[in-house]
């Protein structure tokens, strides 16, 4: 087999049109130029708690000696990287060297125990610092506007729609019903019951009479039978279709007959 050729070497920069792949001899890098910022840890209690969980750690029994140690082992790391270090750092390393003194140094015989733990008061504040760090994380993962959502605008061309008043005049209509009226006094009677009658079902007839095709008579939706009440029951349903624009009065003039259909 022979031999595969080796990739050329990349230039770390291009100047005037030529690659260069060595740095000049005479290149002058200031120490500061570059620059390292940890934004790991937010505090001294985020990064106990990661030492804490990184390695399976019991935080209610939290073996202080090794994590004084690691904690100032990271101290050490950010000074070696001439980071400036935040105050509350050296408080916590404080902290931690007096709780590994406190459960180290051998107590005076004849001397009671200390009741309280000396690390309460440290595990007390990392619980609590994980909750608020658990509730922040779950309310930044809940949908936010303009980062998940995004506004949505919407224009609608304004229609304007004029609905017309009926050809028919109400005084008209109103004059036909008279009519009717008085031709179903002839046919009234003391009948003592309760009539079952319906506006939603007399609508539900009047629209199954009429139809588009043909013209019915406005006086033929009454049956005198039925007297004052069908009467005025069958008006409602009609006023009714008028106003939803289900069905359309017809009138040639002012003395001819009404007729109804459907609306187109």
């Amino acid at each position: 087999m022979g031999e595969r050729p080796l990739q050329d070497e990349m230039p770390f920069a291009i100047v005037l049109g030529t690659p260069l792949t060595m740095p000049p001899k005479d290149l002058y890098i200031p120490p500061d130029a570059l620059e390292v910022f940890l934004e790991a840890f937010e505090g001294p209690l985020d990064l106990l708690l990661y030492l804490i969980k990184r390695q399976n750690l019991d935080i209610l029994d939290i073996p202080i000696a090794r994590i004084t140690e690691q904690y100032m082992r990271y101290i050490d790391m950010m000074h070696g990287a001439k980071l400036e270090l935040a105050a509350d750092y050296l408080v916590m390393a404080a902290v931690l060297a007096e709780i590994k003194s406190r459960m180290l140094l051998p107590r005076p015989p004849g001397q009671q125990p200390e009741e309280d733990d000396p690390r309460a008061e440290l595990v007390r504040r990392l619980q609590e610092y994980e909750r608020y760090k658990k509730a922040a994380e779950d309310i930044d993962a809940l949908p936010r506007l303009e980062r998940e959502l995004h506004r949505v605008v919407v224009e609608f061309e304004q229609r304007e729609r004029r609905a017309l008043p009926p050809a028919v005049s109400l005084d008209v209509v109103l004059a036909a019903f008279r009519d009717v009226m008085r031709r179903n006094e002839m046919f009234g009677d003391h009948r003592i019951q309760r009539e079952p009658l319906s506006v939603r079902e007399r609508m539900s007839i009047v629209l199954e009479r009429a139809v588009a095709d043909r013209f019915i008579a406005f006086v033929e939706l009454f049956n005198a039978a039925e007297g004052k009440a069908g009467a005025v029951v069958s008006l409602l349903a009609v006023l009714e279709l008028l106003r939803q624009r289900l069905i359309e009065l017809v009138q040639n003039d002012e003395r001819a007959p009404i007729y109804i259909k459907l609306a187109a």
